[in-house]
């Protein structure tokens, strides 16, 4: 569903009760990226990644077409970006009952004092309940960012919001494919590399892979379904390769 035709701004269910927000933005170079945000729809709603600043608008827009904005319980966020969290106060300002979520060591060095909520910190390992989904917590330090970052999986329908992983050129149109996502994520990252290749990556991957994923909600492109344990750990090979 198109929420904004101006934008390009669409809304498509890729789980259960899960839904990519997806807006098209083109790159100084002319090509195309995407920026996506996942809304649960739940008792208490979950918005991950808020979204940019400027991007709050068509946010807005798409999430309303879902169910009512002020319905929104949680702001969650993997690390401190502008894409993950620019357009967050905006946001618990219009959900008067919503709070960040995120890792304990965002909430600590930054979302404590960013946020205009206190936020809710997770441990790692630790779940929260939405209702009829349960969002489990994985603390992932330096994967792919900084010192704070942080990933979480609905274990209800086993879709890993695996935030920067598996980053995608392109518009996306597509909003949930089977496809080879590795290729083309691997082919954009090594025009400029993003992640901070930390002696423990391969330790985390593996962690993660062993939740054996079904959907892995990306952050740009298109979410993809399948074994998403063994496309996690082809991921390490990779990773692995260029150390």
């Amino acid at each position: 569903m198109v929420t904004n035709s101006q934008s390009g701004t669409n809304v498509q269910e890729i789980a259960t009760g899960i839904f990519r927000i997806n807006t098209p933005v083109p790159l100084p170079d002319g090509n195309l990226f995407s920026f996506n945000q996942y809304l649960v729809v739940d008792d208490e709603p979950l918005l991950f990644h808020s979204g940019p600043r400027q991007l709050f608008p068509l946010v807005c827009e798409a999430i309303a077409s879902v169910m009512p904005v002020e319905r929104l319980r949680y702001i969650g966020l993997s690390h401190v970006e502008a894409d993950e969290c620019g357009a967050m106060n905006l946001l618990l300002a219009a959900a008067p009952q919503a709070v960040p979520l995120c890792g304990s060591i965002a909430a600590m060095v930054s979302m404590s004092d960013l946020a205009d909520r206190p936020p809710r910190a997770l441990a790692g390992g630790e779940e929260i309940s939405l209702g009829s989904h349960t969002m489990r917590w994985f603390d992932t330090p330096h994967l792919p960012h900084g010192w704070e970052c942080g990933l979480m999986m609905d274990t209800r329908t086993r879709t890993f919001f695996c935030g920067d992983l598996f980053t995608q050129p392109g518009n996306s149109e597509k909003a949930l494919t089977d496809a080879d996502i590795l290729g083309p994520s691997e082919a954009f990252r090594k025009q400029m590399d993003y992640y901070a290749h930390a002696p423990q990556t391969a330790a985390l991957l593996a962690v993660l892979a062993e939740q054996e994923p079904r959907t892995l909600a990306c952050m740009h492109g298109s979410a993809w379904q399948g074994d998403g344990a063994t496309l996690l750990r082809q991921l390490s090979v990779a990773l692995s390769a260029q150390r």
